[in-house]
């Protein structure tokens, strides 16, 4: 993906949320804390990707409708149901947040779409979601990657020690082992 990433840069990214978008979101804000993406970029992006596929999942769901959704038989069938439920109670809510549950945001726009809500409050709701959503990601995905960088920097102040570590904690293995290896020879013998 890093390798997508890098070498088409932001065409992957906005395929990749509009398509789903979870990892390649956080991945190309690692590349931009490399310095190999721009965070706003990637941000604004991932964003404008997760909105227009959810926009165009919503649209489906209102233009199939109800009658074509059950008429067959889905995997997804127990998924809507349950997604129509939760606008019922909480639809700012739901809208402002099933993209930060895993394996939600497959069906949510499509049962979005079959519900009673009108189209210009969720594109309002979709917009601020993505909004949030990008963001969240991308800032994520960019002080792991600073987190990341500073740690293989001080790693390298250390390198010695860690190196003079180990090889200590070896001799002590094979001494021990060499050690536990006489005394049962001694116990064997006697």
């Amino acid at each position: 993906m890093e390798e997508f990433l890098l070498e088409y840069g932001y065409l992957v990214l906005f395929i990749g949320t509009f398509l789903e978008g979870e990892t390649i979101l956080l991945v190309a804000a690692y590349l931009a804390s490399r310095g190999n993406l721009d965070l706003w970029t990637t941000i604004a992006v991932a964003g404008t990707g997760t909105f227009l596929g959810d926009q165009l999942a919503f649209w489906i769901g209102r233009r199939l409708g109800k009658e074509w959704f059950w008429q067959r038989e889905r995997q997804w069938t127990k998924g809507v149901k349950r997604v129509l439920e939760l606008i019922q109670r909480w639809d700012v809510w739901f809208i402002l947040s099933y993209r930060f549950f895993y394996g939600v945001r497959n069906v949510s726009c499509f049962a979005l779409g079959m519900s009673q809500l009108s189209f210009f409050r969720y594109m309002i709701l979709n917009f601020l979601a993505a909004g949030i959503w990008a963001t969240s990601f991308g800032m994520a995905g960019y002080y792991f990657g600073k987190a990341v960088e500073k740690f293989l920097g001080q790693a390298k102040e250390y390198e010695l020690y860690v190196l003079a570590g180990l090889v200590l904690l070896a001799v002590l293995i094979w001494l021990a082992k060499r050690l536990r290896a006489k005394k049962t020879s001694v116990e064997s013998q006697a």
